[in-house]
């Protein structure tokens, strides 16, 4: 009975640890390597036609899908945790391992105590690869696939604040392009003379696309008299945009191409311009909150992996992880298109999947004995 007490209470790092926890990563990082390459794998296919079409060398398509990787290691290191969860404790419990460590006195929760451990430090890893490696190599292929694969000019930079476009005798700044509703807001045209220096500016406050050109309210035009004042008129004439609204979204950086904090910048800095940031708000959560996807997963796969009528067997530990993965994506998705929609406060939007998912790994979890 004291024996019992003793292995009850266990220090964590100690052989039976290391034991399980070496049996998890090294299924975590082959799982990680096999799932990453049948992502890239139908990556490539659901673009087959465009690289095809495009006449893209093989080099041009290998250098894509090199700077995809860490997007999509990001993206699936999650269902990673989950499946190495299922199959390691599942083949324990198949070869009656966690029998015998049960019969020493350890509980569930402790059993599983080194793979949480390790869950947060794959947490934290994420975060810091969204950080650094994700924005960087996300732009690199965006950019790849926009000027090599879909043979488009780049005739733009969009930083952090604005989109600015090369115009006929022109330059034209767009504050905000909406990508959900095709809409401007804050495009100002700078009209330039044969020497490059300014004529004058018209200001249009917003426009939409009516599915064959630009609409805009009524705009301003903003002249350089000969004595050095301005003048102003308002117009009634539509924005010299060539730029259809699949051209823009081409042009436009993704949020995954932000850092946190550069996202953050780019919020103060439209609402400063008076525009609405509640979709970009919602992908600045969702930054904070994906990356906690690991230990949640732990938590839900724990109790499935020693179900003695469910433990072991890779295809079956595949199919839960898909089922509680796909669960996970459905559920996560729906509520960020009801965040940027508006539907949901942003910050409810990113997290409510994950209290949701944690609230019933935690019961079942600790309902384990």
């Amino acid at each position: 009975m004291a024996a019992r007490e003793q292995t009850r209470f266990l220090p964590l790092g100690g052989i039976l640890d290391l034991y399980l926890a070496r049996g998890f990563v090294r299924t975590f990082f082959s799982s990680l390597l096999i799932i990453t390459t049948l992502f890239m794998i139908v990556d490539l296919f659901d673009r087959a036609d465009t690289i095809f079409e495009s006449g893209a060398s093989l080099w041009t398509v290998i250098r894509y899908f090199f700077y995809k990787i860490p997007i999509s290691v990001s993206r699936i290191i999650g269902f990673a945790t989950l499946f190495s969860t299922l199959f390691g404790l599942g083949m324990l419990a198949r070869s009656h391992e966690i029998t015998a460590m049960r019969a020493s006195g350890l509980s569930v929760q402790r059993i599983a105590l080194p793979l949480v451990s390790l869950s947060f430090a794959i947490c934290a890893a994420t975060f810091f690869l969204n950080e650094s490696l994700v924005p960087a190599f996300s732009y690199r292929a965006d950019t790849i696939y926009k000027s090599e694969i879909k043979n488009k000019q780049q005739q733009s930079l969009f930083g952090n604040r604005d989109i600015w476009i090369r115009g006929d005798g022109s330059f034209i700044n767009i504050d905000h392009f909406d990508t959900n509703t095709n809409a401007l807001e804050g495009v100002t045209i700078f009209v330039l003379n044969r020497d490059f220096s300014l004529q004058g500016f018209v200001e249009f406050p917003r426009g939409r696309w009516n599915g064959k050109k630009w609409e805009v309210e009524q705009a301003v035009e903003w002249r350089f008299l000969p004595d050095g004042k301005m003048a102003s008129q308002k117009i009634e004439v539509p924005p010299p945009i060539a730029e259809t609204p699949e051209d823009l979204k081409l042009l436009a950086r993704d949020a995954s191409e932000f850092t946190y904090f550069d996202l953050q910048k780019q919020i103060a800095d439209m609402k400063a311009k008076g525009i609405d940031t509640t979709a970009y708000e919602v992908d600045l959560q969702i930054k904070l909150a994906l990356p906690f996807i690991s230990p949640l997963m732990v938590l839900l796969a724990v109790p499935f992996a020693l179900k003695k009528h469910i433990s072991g067997g890779v295809a079956l530990s595949f199919g839960i992880a898909m089922t509680i993965g796909f669960g996970y994506w459905v559920l996560i998705s729906f509520c960020i298109s009801l965040g940027h929609s508006g539907g949901l406060p942003p910050w409810l939007a990113a997290w409510a999947p994950n209290l949701i998912f944690t609230m019933t790994g935690i019961y079942f979890f600790t309902a384990e004995e």
